[in-house]
């Protein structure tokens, strides 16, 4: 029967979590051992001991919270006893010294305390507590949590392990429950296995956790616990927790809980851990890499290391959670604090999971800027030493590793090298892919690249020419434009004459260039007809260049300003020399995650169109996507699939260019509105997946070196991509934005790149023809010998 049990809580925990397996790392902090409840198991409360202070100083609860940062923890969890004050003289007297009355006053200003400098979560687990002090510490603490034990009363009688523990009053302890639901506070509970309790007790407890939930949803996780004896204590010779019983219990909660609460097993209380996962459990709890588990001091906590091969050898990957679960996080105006609600997005993923970017660690403060809107926003900086876009730091390497995918994830790759074409499901387990499971994807997308285009890395030699950096629109992720209140971001605003983007263009063909990018604001003076009279000056200067130019938005704005039909205006630029657009101003073709980046931009039926009249009228362009800021990877598969819908349509897109975002300077991001770009898992998940949702319909992948670096673009080189870019002289969008990796890269720079991974470096044009080594566009314009400075605002 455990057997059958276990095969059905197995089932539904893979049918609600897939393959991840969660855990927090974390710290802990014994705030005080002193406990008023004297449970006959428990080590953990001690009685006042002579001089031995009766709660940690702030200093000393700051030294472990820095100790937690510096080894890149997320949590700090807060452990203590039950309401000491309400037992011993020494407790009020240590509180009063504090400044406090009561604990969990003290509680909460060490909560913050951690929050604010160290900028670890805090996770608050006190014991029984009343509304107002969940309502105190829900403004400074993520999550809650009170293990329920058991709702037996049975227990709490003479000769039963909670006699004399009045908080362990199953009734008090519920009502602390319901409580923190009122509240809407992510929530922990928990049942304790082996101390007394019948089978039925064990069932009436789930069954007591679910109708809470089910009333308020706000508990994130159940804990399944194993008693184990101690010495020293009144069970020291007690039986432990059968194991059978104990995998009984587990497989018990997850067929009664939700499917979307978490169910948790501590790894150290089992010497053969690996056996949980085989009975339902989807989260391993916090293991800290600083700290003992406090309750269970003779049980150290497994390294991550032994932790990532037991769960992988049992089907699953490991994936770090923050102290709030997903669901959580990513519904922050009905869960958390509006103080906390930065920290959070900060540090977690697009999936509402934490980073696991190694290294990375919570910010600090580094200067006070006024937004154009008059509101103060802090510009952020870190010391880590984690990749994120645009900072030249190394990405942990992703690729080397194992290969291994299981279940749904192998149906879907098996399925895409047979030809099946991936649609939006089967794109969404790609992207929740984690640990070896990328391995296999970036497997399945080098071997499509190589059935589509060899083993050739093409580059094109262009120049960028951002002509214009003064806008109308108010995009808020974008660092480069200027308005008349935001001269403090990046420089000051400037407008290139006609004859300096003519002589740019001629000095990139006598370098070897063969197209222009043409890129700019929307500048509120501008009618249609300027966008024309540019490609005209650059061709006047260089007949034979690509120009590659305008946005969608650009395009559309211009044909509006006129009062001409779209296709009318796209064939007019098309006859002065216009002969692709870029994909970008697409960010998110999701008008909802539109709403928030770039309210007044086009929205997503207004790109298309804009692109599927160009194609029409045979000006091709390529597809962009920005990824990383507040968007989720829902939002990424319909993006994907939009585009190949209209590729399917039309045919002219040429490539796929993903955007990491880059947050050091973008105004969403300073104004604590977005994340830090995407971790550099989800980096290689986008480009891999672009390689397998375009099979068959466009054959090219595209990385951006300038926002991701060498070092990334190495690995995303062996999974599908196929394509560097262009050369991008004086590249300024991105580097507005924070990006450290320079603006020009040469030949030798990029061969250098390839050749170690035993790939071809050939040179293309803008629609993939080939370019002869040593080939120069004619030039019409004179050379005066000037040495054009690229126009960057430091």
């Amino acid at each position: 029967k455990l057997n059958e049990l276990s095969d059905i809580a197995h089932s539904l925990c893979r049918l609600g979590h897939g393959n991840k397996i969660s855990y927090s790392k974390k710290i802990f902090i014994p705030l005080t051992k002193l406990c008023r409840d004297v449970c006959h198991y428990c080590t953990f409360a001690q009685a006042p001991q002579g001089d031995v202070p009766a709660y940690l100083t702030r200093e000393q609860v700051l030294e472990i919270a820095r100790a937690g940062a510096a080894a890149g923890c997320n949590e700090a969890l807060f452990t203590l006893g039950d309401q000491p004050e309400l037992r011993y003289q020494a407790a009020r007297e240590g509180l009063a010294a504090l400044g406090h009355e009561t604990t969990i006053d003290y509680l909460v200003e060490m909560s913050r305390a951690v929050f604010e400098e160290p900028g670890l979560l805090p996770h608050a687990n006190p014991g029984v507590m009343s509304r107002d002090q969940i309502a105190a510490l829900r403004t400074v603490s993520v999550s809650q949590g009170i293990m329920l034990e058991s709702v037996s009363p049975r227990l709490s009688e003479r000769g039963e392990v909670h006699f004399g523990s009045p908080d362990k009053d199953p009734a008090v302890r519920l009502e602390t429950i319901r409580h923190a639901g009122e509240l809407q506070v992510p929530f922990t509970s928990g049942i304790l296995i082996g101390i007394g309790e019948t089978r039925l007790e064990r069932i009436e407890s789930l069954l007591a956790l679910r109708e809470l939930d089910d009333q308020y949803g706000h508990i994130q996780e159940v804990i399944v616990q194993n008693f184990l004896p101690k010495a020293g204590t009144a069970m020291h010779d007690a039986p432990p927790c059968p194991p059978d019983e104990y995998l009984d219990a587990i497989a018990l909660a997850r067929v009664i809980l939700p499917p979307d609460v978490h169910l948790q097993a501590p790894p150290n209380l089992s010497d053969d851990f690996g056996i949980l996962l085989d009975s339902g459990i989807d989260d391993w709890g916090g293991v800290s890499p600083i700290t003992a588990d406090h309750v269970n001091p003779e049980r150290p906590w497994p390294d991550q290391e032994r932790l990532t091969m037991v769960t992988e050898r049992h089907g699953f990957t490991l994936a770090p959670r923050l102290t709030a679960y997903p669901e959580y996080v990513l519904e922050p105006s009905h869960w958390f604090d509006p103080d906390l609600r930065f920290a959070i997005m900060d540090r977690s993923d697009s999936e509402g999971l934490g980073r696991d970017d190694p290294g990375a660690v919570f910010p600090e403060v580094i200067e006070t800027i006024p937004a154009e809107d008059g509101a103060e926003v802090r510009q952020i900086g870190s010391e880590s030493t984690a990749w994120y876009s645009g900072t030249p730091v190394r990405p942990v390497d992703l690729v080397s590793g194992r290969s291994v995918a299981h279940g749904r994830l192998r149906e879907v790759l098996d399925g895409v090298l047979d030809g099946e074409r991936a649609g939006h499901e089967e794109l969404l387990t790609l992207f929740e892919s984690r640990g070896p499971e990328v391995v296999a994807v970036a497997e399945v997308a080098d071997e499509l690249r190589r059935r589509r285009v060899g083993d050739d890395v093409t580059w094109v030699a262009n120049r960028n020419i951002n002509y214009i950096n003064v806008c109308t629109y108010k995009c808020r992720f974008c660092g480069f434009s200027k308005g008349p209140l935001s001269l403090n971001l990046r420089g000051t605003p400037y407008l290139l004459e006609m004859d300096e983007i003519a002589d740019r263009a001629a000095e990139a063909a006598r370098m070897g260039a063969t197209e222009v990018c043409l890129q700019g604001g929307i500048h509120p003076d501008f009618d249609g007809d300027y966008y024309l009279d540019v490609t005209r000056a650059v061709r006047d200067a260089v007949p034979d260049i690509h120009v590659h130019g305008f946005t969608a938005l650009e395009v559309t704005e211009g044909a509006r300003r006129l009062g001409e039909p779209l296709v009318e205006y796209l064939r007019r630029a098309h006859e002065v020399g216009l002969r692709s657009l870029p994909g970008t101003a697409a960010e998110i073709l999701d008008d909802d995650v539109r709403a928030e980046l770039c309210p007044d931009k086009i929205n997503t039926d207004e790109w298309l169109e804009a692109h599927r009249t160009a194609h029409a009228v045979g000006i091709r362009s390529n597809v962009t996507m920005m990824y990383g800021s507040i968007e989720r990877p829902e939002h990424w598969v319909r993006h994907l699939l939009r585009f190949r819908d209209l590729q399917d349509e039309t045919g002219g897109f040429t490539e796929f260019v993903g955007l990491p975002f880059v947050h050091m300077a973008s105004p969403i991001y300073l104004q604590k509105k977005a994340r830090r770009g995407p971790t550099f898992r989800e980096n290689l998940l986008v480009h891999a997946v672009a390689r397998i949702a375009y099979d068959g319909s466009i054959d090219n992948i595209q990385a951006s070196w300038v926002k991701i670096g060498f070092d990334g673009v190495r690995q995303l080189l062996q999974a599908g991509v196929n394509d560097l870019g262009g050369t991008l002289m004086d590249e300024n969008i991105s580097r507005a934005a924070g990006a450290e990796h320079g603006q020009q890269v040469t030949q030798g720079d990029l061969d250098v790149l390839v050749k170690p991974l035993g790939r071809t470096l050939k040179q293309r044009t803008t629609l993939y023809g080939p370019v002869e080594p040593g080939y120069r566009l004619k030039v019409a314009r004179p050379d005066d010998g000037r040495i054009r400075i690229p126009v960057v605002a430091n």
